[in-house]
C-alpha cells in the first residue's frame, strides 16, 4: 500500500508538471510567442561568444531576449523520445515584432515570399553524404578525435553487402525518419569506410530545410542509441573523398508545373533560342535562374560552405567530384551546377543540382542563397557565361577562362563582405545580414589562424 501511494503521488506531481508545461505552451502558441535569450545568435558551435559585436546579440545590450514564435505547422513527435511533441520556432525582434535578419528560417521564408509574389513555389531536395564511426561522445574525447574506428571497413559505394552489417541501425535511420515526418527518397552506402548517403524527399524549400536540419538531429540521436557517431564534417580525411550536401532546386507555378520545364511542343527539338546546347531542354526562366546562380555564386560561398574544413573538400576539384569553379553542364557531376533535364529525365523532373555545398552546410542559408540568386537572375534576365565547361584544364585556370571560387573561408568571407558584393543587394540579403553572418565567419577564421595544429607540430617542432 505504501508503494502504491508513493507511486500515485509521483504520478500526480508529474501530471501537474505536464499541465503547467501545457498551459505555458498554449499561452505562447496563442500569443506572440515567448522570450528566448539572444545569445544563441551570439556564440559559435562550441558556445564561445563571437569576438565581434554583432547586430542581433552582443554585450552592449546585455544579450536581451528575442521573441520565439512557435510555428504550429512544424508539429511532429520525436519517436525515439517517447513521442514527445516537437515544434520549430522563428525569432522576432522584441520591439518591431519583425523577423530578425539572422534567423535562418526567417531568411529562407523571406526568399520564398519573393517567389510567391510572382506566383511561384520554391521546391528543393537535399542529399547528405556522411562518415560514421563505432564510437561514442566519450570515446571521441578520450581518443582526442584520433584513430577512430569506421562503421565498416573499405570503399563500398552502392553496396548490398555492407548494408547487412549494422542492419538495425541502417533500417532505424529510414524507419525513424518516416515516423519523424522527414521522408527519405534514397538511403545507401557511399564510397568510403563507413559512409552512407541519404536523399531527402523533394518538397517546398522551407519544409526541405526543416527536414534537412532535423535529419542530422535524427541521425545523431539514433546513432547514439546504437553506439554510432555519424559525422557531417565535410572533409574528415585528407586522402578520401569528402562529404557533400548536394541541393536540387526548381520553381513551380500555381498549377504545380515546373517553371524550368519546356512546353510539350518543344520537347522533341528543344528550345530554339537556348544559349547553348546544354540548356536547350531548359526553359527561358530556367536559363535565367541558372545564370543568376552562377553570377552570384562566388559572393555567397560562406552560405554554402560555412566552415574552415569545408574548403578542403573543394581542393580536390573534379578528382573528388567537388567542383571549385563557376561551371555548369548538362548532367555533369564535375560541374558546380548540374543541369538535369530531358532527355535524361521527364519534363516534370527538370531541375538544377548545386554541387558546391558540403554536408556541413546550414540548409536554410544554402537554399536561401540559391533561390535568391536564381530569382535575381530571372528578374534581371541574366545571360549565361559560356560556353558551358565541366572539365577545367590548367590553361583555363591560368588564362581566367573559368572563374574559380574562393579557396578558403577567409577569402570567401572577404568577398561576401566587400561593398559591391551581390549578397549586399537589398533584393538578395542586404547589409544587416551580411554584416552579422560575415562577422560570425570572421570569428571562425580568427580561431583557425590562432590554432596550432598537429600538422604544424609534426612538421616544424624538430626540424625548423
Amino acid at each position: 500500500m505504501v508503494c502504491d501511494a508513493s507511486h500515485q503521488q509521483r504520478r500526480i506531481r508529474a501530471d501537474a508538471s505536464f499541465l503547467k508545461s501545457t498551459e505555458k505552451f498554449l499561452s505562447a502558441a496563442s500569443s506572440d510567442g515567448f522570450n528566448f535569450c539572444s545569445v544563441i545568435f551570439g556564440w559559435d558551435i562550441h558556445d564561445t561568444v563571437y569576438s565581434k559585436e554583432l547586430l542581433i546579440s552582443n554585450r552592449a545590450n546585455g544579450y536581451r531576449d528575442l521573441i520565439a514564435s512557435i510555428d504550429l505547422a512544424t508539429y511532429r513527435r520525436i519517436p525515439w523520445e517517447n513521442n514527445v511533441p516537437f515544434f520549430l520556432v522563428s525569432f522576432l525582434d522584441p520591439d518591431t515584432k519583425e523577423p530578425i535578419c539572422a534567423d535562418p528560417r526567417g531568411v529562407l521564408r523571406k526568399v520564398a515570399v519573393r517567389a510567391q509574389a510572382k506566383g511561384w513555389r520554391c521546391i528543393a531536395g537535399c542529399e547528405y553524404e556522411y562518415f560514421q564511426f563505432k564510437e561514442t561522445p566519450e570515446s571521441l574525447a578520450k581518443k582526442n578525435f584520433r584513430d577512430l574506428q569506421p562503421l565498416t571497413p573499405g570503399m563500398h559505394g552502392y553496396s548490398l553487402l555492407r548494408t547487412q552489417l549494422n542492419t538495425q541501425y541502417f533500417n532505424d535511420l529510414f524507419d525513424e525518419s518516416l515516423k519523424f515526418q522527414v521522408p527519405l527518397e534514397g538511403h545507401h552506402t557511399e564510397t568510403g569506410p563507413g559512409v552512407y548517403e541519404t536523399a531527402l524527399a523533394y518538397t517546398d524549400a522551407l519544409r526541405m530545410a526543416d527536414n534537412a536540419i532535423l535529419f542530422k538531429f535524427l541521425a545523431k540521436s539514433v546513432g547514439m542509441k546504437r553506439g554510432v557517431v555519424p559525422s557531417f564534417m565535410a572533409k574528415p580525411w585528407g586522402n578520401l573523398p569528402g562529404c557533400s550536401g548536394h541541393i536540387h532546386v526548381s520553381l513551380r507555378d500555381s498549377n504545380g508545373k515546373s517553371l524550368f520545364a519546356l512546353p510539350e511542343e518543344q520537347l522533341k527539338t528543344g528550345r530554339p533560342d537556348a544559349q547553348y546546347k546544354d540548356t536547350k531542354f531548359l526553359s527561358q526562366e530556367g536559363e535565367w535562374f541558372l545564370a543568376g546562380v552562377l553570377a552570384g555564386l562566388p559572393d555567397v560561398m560562406p552560405m554554402l560552405v560555412p566552415t574552415i574544413n569545408g574548403y578542403k573538400r573543394l581542393v580536390g576539384g573534379e578528382a573528388f567530384w567537388a567542383p571549385n569553379a563557376v561551371t555548369y553542364g548538362y548532367d555533369s557531376r564535375a560541374a558546380s551546377v548540374r543541369i538535369i533535364s530531358p532527355p535524361s529525365v521527364p519534363p516534370s523532373a527538370t531541375r538544377l543540382e548545386v554541387r558546391v555545398p558540403g554536408a556541413d552546410m546550414n540548409p536554410y542559408f544554402a537554399l536561401s542563397a540559391i533561390f535568391a540568386l536564381g530569382l535575381r537572375g530571372i528578374e534581371k534576365k541574366l545571360k549565361l557565361p559560356g560556353p558551358p565547361v565541366s572539365h577545367i584544364s590548367p590553361e583555363d585556370r591560368k588564362t581566367g577562362k573559368v572563374q574559380m571560387l574562393p579557396q578558403s573561408l577567409e577569402a570567401a568571407t572577404e568577398r561576401m563582405m566587400r561593398p559591391d558584393s551581390i549578397a549586399r543587394e537589398d533584393g538578395v540579403f542586404g547589409d544587416d545580414f551580411v554584416e552579422h553572418f560575415g562577422g560570425t565567419r570572421q570569428h571562425e577564421v580568427r580561431l583557425w589562424n590562432e590554432a596550432v595544429t598537429n600538422w604544424e607540430v609534426e612538421r616544424y617542432l624538430e626540424l625548423a
